[in-house]
């Protein structure tokens, strides 16, 4: 069910009287265009079709690039920034509808099949038929969802009041060479210290986690037609070839390969 150019986040209450085990909705985000944060009874993946979506939650940020996803189990507060035009289609479950699901934000690739399945549902009434070709459809979507492989597009966040405002500041504005000891001294901790919290906060060393940031910060910039090295050299890094490097270790791809993906549907892995 197409829901026109700014979609309500109001899910609950608009569709509250639907009695179908999965909601199929799309819409358009206009670009920069900020979601409130937010949660839904139901589970969500949410896929964006065009443009890329920033999504955070208390535990951490998530980048959802075009044909992809990001799986938001029910209950989880969540709000979205919107980098360009976002078109997207969203599923929302109801609980008994999946099996074993994780219970945390996760993005996930989107195959071929899944993309065609979003498509088709959304297209359908929301109190689709519950027999034939709907449900099929519907049904097929169940199966489908479990089976979507997780993609390293997440970064963890500290829940230590001071060094999340450190970390949210980070955000605004990444920069690869960001040193350590100016974030210890913010804090007014020793090195060591500061070391251990950051790892026991957020499960990665301070130089992993600065890494995962710059490279998320930088999929936003390539997907709105940066170049490579513009967006090496506004990151902070002394060249593009160990921007590269580094993006290609932490995504699995190159940045050229991931602005290429972000144009056409992204297939998941053989499984």
């Amino acid at each position: 069910m197409q829901m026109g150019h700014r979609f309500s986040v109001d899910i609950d209450k608009h569709f509250s009287d639907v009695t179908r085990p999965v909601l199929a909705l799309g819409g358009t985000y206009p670009a920069s265009h900020h979601v409130r944060t937010h949660s839904h009874r139901r589970s969500q993946l949410f896929c964006p079709v065009s443009g890329i979506a920033m999504a955070s939650t208390t535990q951490g940020a998530w980048a959802v690039p075009a044909r992809r996803g990001l799986w938001i189990p029910a209950g989880v507060r969540h709000e979205l920034q919107m980098q360009g035009v976002v078109a997207m289609r969203s599923l929302y479950f109801e609980p008994e509808a999946l099996g074993t699901m994780p219970e945390h934000c996760q993005v996930v690739a989107i195959s071929s099949l899944m993309h065609s399945l979003l498509t088709e549902a959304v297209a359908l009434p929301v109190q689709y038929a519950l027999e034939g070709r709907s449900a099929a459809v519907m049904q097929l979507i169940q199966y489908e969802v479990a089976m979507l492989p997780a993609l390293p597009f997440s970064l963890p966040m500290p829940t230590d009041k001071g060094l999340a405002r450190l970390c949210r500041r980070f955000l605004l504005r990444p920069v690869a060479t960001s040193d350590i000891d100016d974030w210890a001294g913010s804090l007014h901790t020793s090195r060591r210290t500061f070391t251990r919290l950051f790892r026991r906060e957020t499960g990665l060393s301070f130089v992993a986690w600065r890494q995962q940031a710059c490279i998320l910060a930088a999929l936003p910039k390539l997907a709105g037609g940066a170049s490579v090295t513009d967006t090496a050299f506004e990151l902070g890094y002394e060249n593009p070839a160990s921007f590269t490097t580094l993006f290609k270790r932490i995504l699995g791809l190159s940045p050229r390969e991931y602005t290429a993906s972000t144009g056409r549907s992204f297939d998941a892995p053989a499984r």
